[in-house]
């Protein structure tokens, strides 16, 4: 019987120190990632997709940078997939009050925090990848990160989400007449609900962390985003129908909370300025090259894929936001980027 209760004792400690250290190395990290390290400043870069998503893909390569290039001096740590926070709003907010340090996200909520920022996510705005890259590593984009200041945000770099696309789980889309009736889940922005209501759809915003599930149920018939969100976000799980609408041009800024940009000396403001810039290329082209790849496999997933829209048409339909907002969000940006070429 004492040697039963010793081993018995000895199991329990033993569970408890794993547990211990399970909890203790684990804290704010995933699979691939830097644990925080003691003497090093340590900052926490959010954001609300899967590990495997290419805002995750930039930031790993981001955070590895700043660790060989300060000597792990300064260590960006990632948090992924929403923990620190439900949507990409409150991740933004936390950024201003400076309780997280750098984010990796979409423009949509932006334009609440930044209304110049809104510009980008009118329909049919931009041409192709190269009209993105020209703009947005131009006068333009440096103007738009300028802004952020405004409100407390330091915009390093544009990295990207890419074009986004339709889905629904009631039937095939072709024209904007197809989407007549459908509940679209959106980005909070009031460009996007404007669109989508211009071609008789019934959008709403809803927190991205709660999507999955309100598919699921039937609470939204569609969405729409990059591809890359379609397969990383196992959204053919849910979601039948596939348009390659390209409606609107994501980026993904890399921003930094001000007050802690204004932490960091001259020689590491510039090597973060450097770093992110350096990055977005390889970030950019992430999606851009494994395009065709993810097609392919959200078609064996069972998705059925309309590859051919009249753009022309989605375009004239969705008209109607340009004439709404286009003067309150910068006409003058608007036309700056339609004439880059």
């Amino acid at each position: 019987m004492r040697r039963k209760g010793f081993l018995t004792v000895i199991g329990v400690l033993l569970s408890g120190l794993i547990l211990f250290l399970a909890a203790g190395c684990g804290s704010g990290t995933q699979q691939g990632q830097t644990p925080e390290q003691k003497g090093a400043i340590n900052l926490k870069l959010a954001t609300m997709t899967s590990a495997n998503h290419i805002y995750n893909q930039g930031a790993q390569r981001f955070a590895d940078l700043i660790k060989e290039r300060t000597g792990g001096r300064i260590q960006v740590i990632i948090y992924p997939d929403g923990q620190l926070g439900k949507g990409e709003r409150e991740l933004l907010e936390a950024l201003q009050q400076g309780t997280i340090d750098l984010y990796a996200g979409s423009t949509g909520p932006l334009g609440g925090f930044s209304p110049s920022m809104m510009v980008v996510d009118f329909p049919f705005l931009f041409r192709d990848y190269n009209h993105v890259d020209k703009v947005l590593d131009g006068p333009v984009g440096q103007q738009l990160l300028t802004d952020l200041e405004k409100a407390n945000l330091k915009g390093l770099a544009f990295w990207e989400n890419g074009f986004r696309n339709l889905t629904n789980a009631k039937r095939p889309v072709v024209v904007p007449e197809d989407v007549r009736g459908l509940k679209i889940r959106t980005m909070e922005n009031k460009v996007h609900l404007a669109a989508w209501k211009a071609v008789g759809a019934n959008p709403a915003p809803m927190a991205w962390g709660e999507v999955y599930g309100a598919l699921q149920q039937g609470a939204f018939d569609g969405q729409e985003n990059p591809l890359v969100i379609v397969t990383t976000s196992k959204l053919y799980e849910v979601q039948k129908y596939l348009s390659l609408t390209q409606h609107v041009y994501s980026p993904a800024p890399i921003i930094m909370s001000l007050k802690k940009w204004n932490d960091l000396s001259k020689e590491d403001q510039d090597l973060f300025l450097k770093t992110a810039r350096e990055v977005a290329p390889y970030q950019r082209n992430l999606g851009r090259d494994n395009e065709q790849k993810v097609l392919a496999e959200l078609t064996e997933k069972g998705m059925q894929i309309t590859r051919e829209i009249d753009k022309a048409a989605w375009q004239r339909a969705m008209q109607p936001a340009y004439t709404e907002f286009a003067q309150e969000f910068g006409k003058d940006k608007i036309n700056a980027i339609l004439e880059t070429k």
